[in-house]
């Protein structure tokens, strides 16, 4: 009896020593176009921040609960606010300005010499999954991932077009929320799909990139679907967008799209748990800039186009913390690398994230993390006079935000001569469904219509200017007096030497990390392939 009992014991350790030693998988749901707007995020928010008067209207119960079990990253942003330079930052865990022709999006490509985390992780001896979108536009598609070799997508991807296909269904006289239902199973049917092919002696990774958040979405959807009423926001507005009904109506579809992406969510955390998988899985979740189609978001290096939603829960994780951290999704791969205990490539320029997710503090965790920086070179090849890229790179440091603009003389979201012409003005309803019809650095929509419509009235063409005319060299912002980033200081002598002490950090870093924007006038990224005409 004895033995036995000292069998079982021995038996008992050697099992708990190989599940502790057992590598996690790993979720990641990655948003398109989802910055940080989460209802968890008005409950938690700094004071005045220019995205907590939104978020008091978000619907994200899911979110929430994983952020709340884990830990909720108040500062997190991206490298850059467009769709794939940001994610050849991910990808790489380098800052995007490495990677070649993944700097820009019209015309990128993916060189293949640059090794990539999920990749990695396929050659360490994890299965790898995804669904929807990893790295686009650009080519080959998806090419850190494998290209499409491991998509899982036979189920369906009306997700991709939530609002659109529930209102169609529904006007078919499909109830409201039988219709969500239908959409929502393609999404859970893919994922499972997943589980089941994959090999199971494997750990796992997968990837779940919706685009719902994305242009285009239903107009009143946010409303007929969701319940959130755009008269509710009036007169809580970011002083940078117009309250007008038009406005407040286009947030509430877009957080009414948010909303649908939390209910994913929780269908993907559903069949993860009836998969027996939940408790080794490591949980991610994000989003890759600011919101499409309104002034300051998409496409800028203000608060609201670079920060974004972070929550990470999961084994090694000790949950329940709200972290103030300065960290970048470009410390995403090698986080992922260390809890998948693969080696980390030397041209790796993040920082994991494991010292904060194993802490048990709250607040600032890291001292070094204070700052981080952002930047951006071209978005829409076609913005700009001779196909030119708009190049800026930014400090977001505790209270205050540094941003240099390197060619002031360009328009930093396309050129907008076309509005002298009154002649060959595109029509609102131009605006508001062609992205290219003008400004095509800026999403079409409603808000955008509004903008161009008023571009010259009284009321509207502070907005207009302060959102599409051409801007210094410097802009600096004191977050503590001017929270939405509205009032730039960079001249202002009370502000000088703190000006100075942001230029030289934000330069220094850019000149430790090889960025070709600082050599020979930036010709790396002023010459084809990464100017010019997209190919």
């Amino acid at each position: 009896m004895r033995l036995l009992l000292a069998g079982l014991a021995i038996f008992s350790a050697f099992a708990t020593l190989s599940q502790a030693a057992e590598k996690p998988n790993i979720l990641f749901i990655f948003a398109d176009d989802w910055g940080r707007y989460a209802s968890i995020y008005h409950r938690n928010s700094q004071p005045g921040s220019p995205l907590s008067a939104l978020n008091e209207f978000a619907k994200t119960p899911v979110f929430d609960e994983v952020a709340s079990k884990g830990v909720l990253f108040r500062n997190a942003h991206v490298n850059a606010p467009s769709c794939t330079p940001c994610r050849s930052s991910l990808l790489s865990g380098q800052y995007f300005w490495r990677t070649g022709r993944g700097a820009i999006l019209s015309g990128a490509q993916w060189d293949p010499s640059i090794p990539s985390y999920p990749l990695l992780l396929r050659d360490s001896g994890y299965s790898i999954g995804q669904t929807y979108k990893v790295w686009s536009p650009g080519t080959p598609v998806d090419a850190p991932f494998g290209g499409k070799r491991y998509a899982y997508e036979s189920a369906g991807g009306r997700f991709n077009n939530f609002s659109v296909h529930v209102t169609k269904l529904a006007a078919q006289g499909r109830p409201v929320e039988e219709s969500k239902q239908e959409i929502y199973a393609e999404v859970r049917a893919n994922f499972h799909s997943f589980l089941t092919e994959r090999d199971p002696s494997k750990p796992f990774h997968y990837w779940f990139g919706p685009t719902n958040t994305h242009r285009k979405w239903q107009r009143g959807s946010g409303k007929a679907l969701w319940g959130i009423d755009p008269e509710a926001m009036k007169g809580k507005l970011p002083p940078f967008l117009p309250d007008e009904p038009e406005v407040r109506e286009d947030l509430a579809d877009y957080l009414g799209e948010v909303a649908a992406l939390d209910v994913s969510i929780g269908v993907i955390l559903d069949e993860l748990k009836k998969s027996g998988q939940y408790d080794n899985t490591l949980i991610v979740i994000s989003g890759d800039h600011g919101a499409p189609g309104f002034p300051n978001g998409k496409c800028n290096l203000y608060t609201f186009g670079t920060g974004v939603s972070l929550a990470i829960a999961g084994p090694g994780v000790k949950g329940g913390r709200v972290v103030d951290d300065f960290v970048n999704l470009v410390d995403l791969a090698p986080t992922f690398l260390e809890a998948a205990e693969v080696a980390i490539p030397a041209v790796v320029t993040g920082k994991s994230l494991w010292g904060i997710l194993k802490s048990e503090k709250s607040g600032q965790v890291d001292p070094t993390r204070t700052w981080t920086v952002t930047g951006r070179e071209r978005h829409v090849d076609r913005a700009r006079k001779d196909f030119l890229p708009y190049p800026q790179r930014a400090i977001h440091s505790g209270n205050y935000l540094y941003i240099i603009n390197f060619k002031p003389d360009r328009d930093p979201l396309g050129d907008y001569s076309i509005l002298n012409d009154k002649e060959h003005l595109p029509s609102s309803d131009q605006v508001r469904e062609e992205t290219y019809a003008v400004l095509p650095d800026v999403d079409a929509s409603p808000t955008k219509a509004w903008m161009v419509a008023n571009h010259d009235t009284e009321f509207g063409k502070p907005f207009f200017d302060a959102a599409f005319g051409k801007r210094p060299r410097e802009e600096l912002y004191d977050l503590s007096k001017d929270p939405y980033e509205t009032k730039n200081v960079a001249q202002d002598p009370a502000y000088a030497e703190l000006r100075s002490e942001l230029e030289a950090k934000l330069l220094a870093e850019l000149k430790r990390t090889g960025d070709p924007r600082l050599e020979n006038d930036g010709a790396y990224f002023e010459n084809p392939p990464l100017s010019g005409p997209a190919r």
